[in-house]
């Protein structure tokens, strides 16, 4: 199923633009309930404002919030990355740690978020379960988990280490175009031959490619 995948996004990649781990490490925290596409509109001039974990320690906290109130939940999000910049400050000299241990000990930063911030600006292999990739492999039969963590190790399991930054990419991508939560398009699915859950959405072709969104319409995890 995954090489299918791969044939199917061989582009598969990070949609949150960044230049640096702090760069991806908040606009990460920004995508909670959000678009990449609403992210990546608002993260320029916040890059621009906050350029180093000092920054955002010692930002205004309604200069903020007013930058980032597209996304959605601004002022919880304005609060982690004050938190954020001030721990890293204090704890890592204002760098952005590569460990996932560490990692999840910063202010607003889970599994998820920490998997991003390895995968794609350290090169270290992660999965990260949002509800796109949560959803899939257990309609792909990996998992019958729901809890996150449970899922990750679970389906960890079945690939090889390498390949879990590119998998979660690859699944995410599915879940975001076509294996929807509601209406998944599986007349329009390369994987109808070998899923276990074919026909819970539409099976008709002309139906299913209906339902197909592009990259500009996908929906946050």
């Amino acid at each position: 199923m995954d090489r299918i995948l791969q044939q199917t996004y061989p582009d598969a990649h990070c949609e949150l633009n960044f230049s640096s781990p702090l760069q991806l490490l908040v606009a990460t925290v920004l995508s909670a309930q959000c678009t990449d596409k609403m992210v990546n509109s608002v993260t320029p001039a916040l890059f621009r404002r906050y350029q180093a974990a000092a920054d955002y320690a010692a930002a205004d906290r309604a200069e903020m919030e007013e930058m980032i109130r597209p996304t959605g939940f601004f002022r919880a999000k304005t609060d982690s990355l004050i938190k954020l910049g001030l721990a890293l400050e204090e704890r890592y000299d204002g760098e952005v740690p590569g460990k996932l241990e560490d990692l999840v000990t910063l202010p607003g930063v889970g599994r998820k978020t920490a998997n991003v911030v390895l995968g794609n600006a350290f090169g270290v292999p992660g999965i990260t379960v949002d509800t796109h990739f949560g959803r899939l492999s257990r309609r792909f039969g990996w998992t019958a988990e729901q809890d996150p963590v449970k899922v990750e190790h679970e389906v960890g399991a079945l690939f090889d280490k390498r390949d879990w930054t590119g998998l979660s990419h690859r699944l995410i991508w599915h879940g975001r175009r076509a294996c929807h939560s509601r209406r998944p398009a599986c007349g329009a699915c390369p994987l109808a031959k070998l899923c276990p859950s074919y026909g819970e959405g539409p099976t008709d072709v002309a139906t299913a490619e209906k339902l197909l969104r592009p990259a500009s319409q996908m929906a946050p995890a």
